[in-house]
């Protein structure tokens, strides 16, 4: 049964007609037009669908709908100005930390996450944080390095 479910997006309101079970990735793509958020395992364990809910990092395919209800979504869409790269888009580019890409946006929402609940994170929690992210091009070492970049862990 369809529901009227509002929430954030970006900073902007929206309101979908759905089933409030529905996959919160399948509102964002779908209905709503953003595919930066990938559907990857559709179990969340591959991070490729993560967006953040308030600070914290979740697994859009695995989120339903009601628990996004009045909630603010950031995607991968509205984390820069539209004049120049979000800091942590930067650090991916400058360390090459993409070869299909297709993992990228979810690795950039889950850095983001990290850095916004820890500031400054060691190189242990930086790999226990990440650990629901995977890649399957293997860019593991480039996308590590970016994101020691962004936490002040340069060259380690």
């Amino acid at each position: 049964m369809n529901q009227r479910i509002s929430f954030f997006v970006n900073g902007q309101q929206q309101t979908v007609n759905t089933d409030a079970d529905r996959p919160l990735l399948d509102v964002l793509r779908e209905d709503l037009g953003l595919t930066g958020a990938k559907y990857g395992c559709g179990e969340g364990k591959c991070g490729a669908c993560s967006v953040l809910m308030g600070d914290k990092r979740v697994f859009s395919c695995r989120t339903p709908m009601k628990i996004a209800r009045n909630q603010q979504i950031t995607t991968i869409e509205g984390i820069s100005d539209g004049t120049k790269l979000h800091p942590v888009q930067q650090a991916f580019y400058d360390a090459e930390a993409y070869q299909c890409g297709y993992c990228t946006p979810g690795w950039i929402m889950a850095t983001i996450a990290l850095l916004k609940n820890k500031n400054q994170p060691t190189e242990d929690e930086i790999v226990s944080f990440l650990d629901g992210n995977l890649c399957r091009c293997c860019g593991y070492p480039r996308i590590l390095n970016a994101v020691r970049q962004c936490a002040g862990l340069k060259g380690r």
